[in-house]
């Protein structure tokens, strides 16, 4: 089980911080994603990070703006989002992969998903 959280209303250039913390199952070793899905889009990749944390890969649209990081100890994933944009809203999900794809995010290896968070940014 994955549940996410941290979401919220942010103006414009402001950050947020997401969380996906993991239960359930042995967390050290899946690559953790996060995707997100935007009203009448379709769901696309944003970042993922491997099982031991050396590895990342992040979208283009990314631009250097977010950083993912986890803690195995706890569990957790966090997905920091700085100079957010109106483009970036959108419910953001977390799941869980035995695989780590350095060069994308395909949703079919990702076995588990967490229930997603909205993330809301205003001009």
């Amino acid at each position: 089980q994955l549940q996410a959280s941290g979401g919220g209303l942010v103006q414009a250039g402001r950050s947020l911080r997401l969380s996906c913390v993991a239960s359930g199952f042995t967390f050290d070793d899946y690559a953790i994603g996060w995707f997100r899905q935007a009203p009448g889009k379709e769901r696309e990749g944003v970042s993922c990070i491997s099982s031991g944390g050396g590895s990342t890969y992040y979208a283009d649209f990314v631009e250097g703006r977010f950083t993912i990081s986890r803690d195995n100890a706890k569990k957790t994933v966090h997905l920091q989002m700085n100079n957010l944009k109106p483009e970036d809203t959108a419910v953001y999900y977390c799941a869980a992969s035995l695989s780590f794809i350095s060069t994308g995010l395909y949703e079919t290896l990702f076995t588990q998903w967490g229930q997603g968070t909205q993330v809301t940014v205003s001009s």
